[in-house]
């Protein structure tokens, strides 16, 4: 969701701020904003429009500092505008920036308020730079007055604070939302996410729960809660600055699309001639053995991977599975079960909901866990006794596609795994199952190849305004995660059935307005899903089909053909087809592909 950066240097930070927000601009944001101390103590710019046009504000009146930092904000207190946009001031001494949430902002507000301190915004954020500067002005120690401060709190943070009166510190802490630090030559960095920093440093540190920070030129000293001075570990990030660079594409949506060859062949780089449990931890096959269940937690897109990754588990792997929603598990009375393997998904590693459901499973218990994720230093890998990364490379897009079909193959890896450890795995589906594994990459960029078909339909769909998609079996989850692209992307509402509800309900939706799109494998419920089309064309409905089976194209029946299928993998295989639908559609309503309104790539708040 939001992003923060800061920086402290002996160069003017504004253009790192600068790039660094635009390299966080993939997370989603309604407002931005600088502050630096310059010459003249405390300056800022703030701006409701994009990066560049803040940039643009920045060089007119000249913005210049040595120290400073910088947010995109994704509005949750108060609405969006330029009074509620970070970074906040009080007093025109202290200023911060701030991802999160804080719960018992009402209470200090009027406590603040009732001590003198005036509120020119409406966001829970100001509430805490008016409480640090309070404590800031008995002692003119900033670190101090952060920590006095954040022991008041509730809620989430990842915050950032720079003071007038002393611009060579920078102090920043986290709190349920990600930070990190950034190590340079005698200049020394913050931000929310690695990108951010990579044009100036690929040294970072990972500020652990409860962790705060106080960066000079040159020195960085992290403490624990206690305020205690630990030994924080340094990593070299991998990830090159380009890394982020559309290169040829028109949107990060249609590159990570196309990167999804790489991502897959990628993410199997490390599966050999045999399905080793080992591939999920050292751990692993003790613990695999001694599961009787499977719960999977997830929120989004990631759901829609555990939704499949049920038929897969409880045919193959014969193991009870359930997926359930992270904001809905933690906040009813399950059944624990110490003994399932419970199985958390994350594109980001981040994403409050799951975090919070996993140490909720936790701590009913629940310590046979695994997550499976795409950033190696994310809060979930650390929480969970097993981890599987998807080396799906950074994904930008808000609307998730290499990021959900690695996951796909993570999840298919574990169901192999398992049904091995419980002698369910015979030597010749394994050897079918690695085969079609390997061909995975190229029959995906096959898929890519359909694209122009694929434009000629998104036409039709860019004049309606609802559609319906229909699945059976794992494609019932791959119809969910169709109808959520098209709707975040394309602002088109629509939904998902498997295709045996049809007539109990959704038929009543049905004219020749409605547009059907329709995964058709040729597989064992193939005869099944064509009745259920038939039932649509008897209502004038106008069906728009993916198949390799042999469906024949007519009025009101538009098809693309699409080559063999992959037998368990036929999920991946038909979610590339949707993906290139959504993003082709969403073109031609003319709407922001990669940061659609209201939607936020990372949710770091509950």
């Amino acid at each position: 969701m939001c992003g923060v950066v800061g920086a402290i240097a002996q160069r003017n930070v504004v253009p790192i701020l600068l790039e660094g927000l635009r390299r966080l601009e993939y997370r989603g944001y309604d407002s931005v904003g600088v502050a630096v101390v310059g010459e003249q103590g405390l300056a800022r710019e703030r701006s409701t429009e994009r990066v560049a046009e803040l940039a643009e504000q920045t060089r007119r009146v000249g913005l210049k500092g040595l120290t400073g930092i910088g947010h995109t904000r994704w509005a949750t207190h108060g609405a969006p505008c330029e009074r509620n946009a970070h970074p906040h001031f009080s007093h025109g001494l202290l200023s911060l920036v701030h991802n999160g949430i804080i719960e018992n902002h009402q209470p200090l507000r009027e406590r603040l308020a009732a001590q003198g301190y005036a509120f020119e915004s409406d966001t829970d954020t100001e509430v805490m730079v008016h409480l640090i500067h309070s404590y800031y002005v008995t002692h003119h120690d900033l670190l101090r007055a952060v920590q006095q401060t954040l022991a008041e709190l509730h809620g989430a943070y990842a915050i950032g604070v720079i003071a007038a009166d002393n611009p060579d510190v920078m102090v920043c802490a986290r709190h349920g939302s990600p930070l990190l630090l950034g190590l340079g030559i005698e200049e020394n960095f913050f931000a929310s996410d690695v990108s951010a920093l990579l044009p100036v440093t690929q040294k970072v540190i990972y500020l652990e729960e409860g962790e705060i920070a106080r960066l000079t030129l040159t020195e960085v000293q992290v403490f624990n809660q206690a305020g205690e001075r630990v030994e924080p570990v340094v990593h070299v990030s991998e990830q090159s600055a380009d890394v982020t660079e559309l290169g040829e594409y028109r949107h990060y949506m249609q590159k990570e699309i196309h990167e999804q060859p790489r991502a897959l062949a990628d993410t199997l780089e490390r599966v050999g001639n045999t399905i080793e449990p080992s591939l999920f931890g050292a751990e692993a096959p003790a613990l695999f053995a001694d599961i009787n269940a499977v719960t999977i937690i997830a929120c989004g897109t990631s759901y829609h991977a555990g939704l499949v990754a049920k038929y897969w588990l409880e045919s193959l792997a014969g193991l009870p599975t359930s997926v359930e929603v992270a904001s809905e598990y933690r906040y009813r009375d399950s059944v624990a079960n110490p003994s399932a393997l419970v199985v958390t998904i994350s594109q980001s590693g981040e994403t409050a909901d799951t975090l919070a459901a996993l140490k909720h499973a936790k701590a009913l218990g629940h310590d046979k866990t695994l997550s499976i994720c795409n950033v190696p230093e994310s809060s979930l890998i650390r929480l969970s006794a097993l981890r599987f990364l998807t080396h799906a490379g950074p994904e930008i897009g808000v609307a998730s596609t290499k990021a959900f079909t690695t996951q796909l193959v993570a999840l298919y890896l574990l169901t192999l795994a398992l049904a091995k450890v419980r002698g369910r795995l015979s030597a010749e589906r394994e050897a079918d199952a690695l085969a079609d594994l390997k061909r995975l990459p190229g029959a995906v960029n096959a898929l890519l190849a359909l694209e122009s078909g694929l434009e000629q339909w998104a036409e039709a769909l860019a004049t309606r305004q609802h559609a319906l998609f229909l699945g059976r079996h794992t494609l019932f989850p791959i119809a969910l995660e169709g109808a959520l692209k098209l709707k975040e992307i394309s602002y088109i509402h629509a939904e998902a059935y498997p295709a045996g509800e049809l007539k109990h309900g959704p038929l009543a939706l049905v004219d020749r307005d409605m547009p059907i799109i329709v995964c058709a494998p040729n597989d064992a419920l193939f005869d099944k899903l064509a009745s259920n089309m038939q039932e649509v064309r008897a209502r004038n409905g106008e069906l728009f089909v993916l198949s390799d089976a042999a469906v024949e194209a007519g009025p009101g029946q538009h098809v693309l053909a699409l080559p063999a299928g992959m037998r368990d993998l036929n999920p991946l295989l038909y979610t590339i087809p949707l993906q290139l639908l959504a993003y082709h559609t969403a073109i031609r309503k003319g709407t922001d592909v990669d940061k659609p309104r209201n939607l936020a790539k990372s949710v770091t708040v509950e």
